[in-house]
């Protein structure tokens, strides 16, 4: 080897040594500096420096595949062409950056193309809301609104639900626990309440619900509002059955309680159409937007029925509720979403990784359930060394160390996927939209190996059992390193931009 040759690599290596001392700088200032309820910064001890589409580069060197999305904001990815360049247009016009509730022509083609991406019955009625810039205040506007539209003051929600962090929103989550929200069965195969699952299992769900409206010893009043999620995220992603949605559009509509629909998560094409409750061919009375209508940045709306519209000026307001860069943000990603139709795209694709993630269970036992609409899919990982409850419908108990386990070992070969569910054991994906094949095949590898993993790790036939394609080197094996060779996030489809 020629000196040239020892001296650049010589080089490299101080380089990277030097990078790799400064990424672990920044993350013992966040872990000295930052509350202790932060949380993504726990699982994913990555410093991401630069970003383009399903790949983060971190501050180390190594490449990811982000399986997480922003929690689901990034419809089409991180940094799309679309996204920036109607961000720059807004900032070289030298138009106003914060405007409160003015109109503005930003607003006005936000405003305009998303009203185009409503059901065609519901925007034929509707009204918008800008409020704070989150999900939960979008939450917190919905039942200010529904209060004061019927002059009630209960509300309706389900368990396992999550609608945000604030208190009104934390009430009708899954884990209040001091509230005033009547809580309700939200049905599921796999852990049904009443130990059936399927149909049988939605439709007493739906006959709890209405015996509880109308039983006047029920000690819940006519409340009112109801909120549900269509496809439940946090919970465990659960998708509600279409019938059983149904069932909830006509028990509120003849007892005159608006439904408040969740689409946070749900919306912008992620479970296969533009908004989830498109699925059941519902038309709710009111509908929380946020995460991917701002092209990921923060923006939030109400949208909503027109007559339910009694508000007085200023009975709602916020700051924050003008933001032009993420209405140009949203603009952007909400018509590339439609006009590439990368709702369907995400039917089609989910359906498929569906279908190969149920194969996967077929080889490891810890595997209970693989389920999901659309890019919105959910692995739940339970203890197979349990015996089946029969009362349960023949589920095993959750097991969230194998899933944190999981979740490492899928850090290790470049893939950031999220945890979610009752007890945090089931592993989620919310790939952007505008992931490809290609990529798709790569994710799956690479979650495929770290299950794998898992199971040798539990001594092959133990915890995990299994050990088939799936138990490793799909990917490079249990110690490839990330983003080596030719990286699967640099490759582009003609969705990728």
């Amino acid at each position: 080897m020629s000196r040239a040759s020892v001296g650049a690599q010589k080089g490299a290596s101080r380089a990277s040594e030097g990078a790799r001392t400064a990424y672990e700088g920044i993350l013992r200032r966040q872990s000295a500096r930052e509350s202790a309820a932060r949380t993504y910064a726990r699982a994913l001890p990555i410093v991401p420096v630069r970003a383009r589409g399903l790949t983060i580069e971190g501050a180390d060197g190594r490449r990811y595949l982000d399986c997480l999305s922003g929690a689901g904001t990034l419809a089409l990815g991180h940094n799309h062409p679309v996204v920036l360049e109607a961000i720059r247009k807004v900032l070289d016009s030298g138009a106003p950056l914060h405007v409160l509730d003015l109109a503005t022509p930003v607003k006005d083609a936000f405003t305009t193309e998303l009203f185009r991406t409503l059901p065609t019955e519901f925007a034929a009625r509707a009204r918008v809301q800008f409020c704070g810039p989150a999900g939960t205040d979008a939450v917190e506007a919905a039942f200010k609104l529904v209060r004061a539209a019927t002059g009630r003051t209960g509300m309706l929600a389900f368990t396992g639900a999550y609608h945000g962090m604030t208190a009104g929103a934390l009430d009708a989550s899954g884990g209040a626990t001091d509230v005033r929200v009547a809580r309700l069965p939200y049905p599921q195969d796999y852990r049904c309440p009443f130990g059936i699952g399927g149909d049988g299992g939605a439709e007493l769900a739906a006959r709890w619900t209405e015996s509880m409206l109308d039983d006047p010893k029920s000690g819940v009043p006519q409340p009112a509002g109801m909120i549900l999620e269509p496809v439940q995220g946090e919970g465990g992603v659960i998708p509600a059955p279409d019938a059983w949605m149904r069932r909830m559009r006509e028990i509120t509509a003849s007892r005159s309680i608006p439904l408040i629909a969740d689409e946070v998560q749900t919306g912008v094409g992620r479970t296969g159409t533009f908004w989830a409750v498109e699925h059941s061919g519902i038309t709710p009375d009111v509908m929380v937007l946020s995460k991917a209508i701002g092209g990921s940045l923060p923006l939030a709306v109400v949208v909503y029925r027109d007559d339910l519209d009694v508000w007085q000026p200023g009975a709602h307001a916020g700051t924050f509720r003008g933001n032009q860069l993420a209405m140009a943000a949203g603009t952007a990603t909400l018509s590339y979403v439609r006009e590439n139709h990368l709702a369907e795209r995400a039917g089609t694709l989910g359906a498929r990784m569906l279908a190969q993630l149920r194969s996967l269970a077929d080889e490891f036992p810890c595997i209970g359930d693989v389920r999901g609409r659309g890019l919105m899919i959910g692995v739940e990982l339970v203890d197979p060394e349990a015996a089946p409850d029969p009362a349960a419908g023949g589920s095993r108990p959750a097991a969230p160390e194998l899933a944190a386990a999981v979740q490492r070992e899928c850090l290790r070969r470049g893939l950031i996927v999220e945890l979610g569910g009752r007890h945090a054991g089931v592993v989620r994906l919310l790939p952007p939209l505008t992931i490809s094949d290609e990529q798709a095949t790569a994710v799956l590898d690479r979650l495929a190996d770290a299950v794998g993993a898992v199971a040798r790790g539990h001594g092959g036939g133990g915890m995990c059992g299994g050990g088939g394609p799936g138990g490793g080197g799909r990917h490079g094996g249990e110690d490839a390193p990330c983003g080596q060779a030719r990286d699967p996030g640099d490759v582009r489809d003609g969705h990728a931009g």
